[in-house]
């Protein structure tokens, strides 16, 4: 059984820089992972995305500039580091992987990815 949870959300002033943290558990390999979020009221929508070594990345164009995915190894935390926050960045972030996939960045499609997270909510105040 593989398991994400996600960590970081919280609170936040427009312009701060928050961390989001997405810790996979289980039996795996190695996973791809990509972040989501859904505000009040909407569908939930890709954010970035990560393959399984980091070597591809990719990011919807709301976040681009200004949101970094990353991760140090291929089983370990994958990271949204969220920079100069607005309050329409508001929204319950989720993370979700593909495991043993050693293919690229998985990308927008939901259906691709195996497991998810439970989300972390994000308030951003103006």
């Amino acid at each position: 059984q593989v398991q994400l949870a996600e960590s970081g959300g919280g609170l936040v002033q427009a312009g701060e820089s928050p961390r989001l943290s997405c810790a996979a558990s289980g039996r795996f390999n190695i996973y791809a992972a990509g972040w989501f979020r859904q505000a009040p009221g909407k569908e939930r929508a890709f954010v970035a995305g990560i393959n399984w070594n980091g070597g591809s990345i990719y990011y919807a164009d709301s976040v681009k500039g200004r949101f970094i995915i990353s991760r140090d190894n291929t089983k370990g935390p994958v990271y949204l580091q969220m920079n100069s926050l607005k309050p329409e960045d508001t929204a319950t972030y989720y993370c979700a992987g593909r495991f043993n996939y050693y293919g690229d960045v998985v990308g927008q499609a939901q259906i691709n990815y195996d497991y998810w997270g439970q989300g972390t909510h994000v308030t951003v105040s103006s």
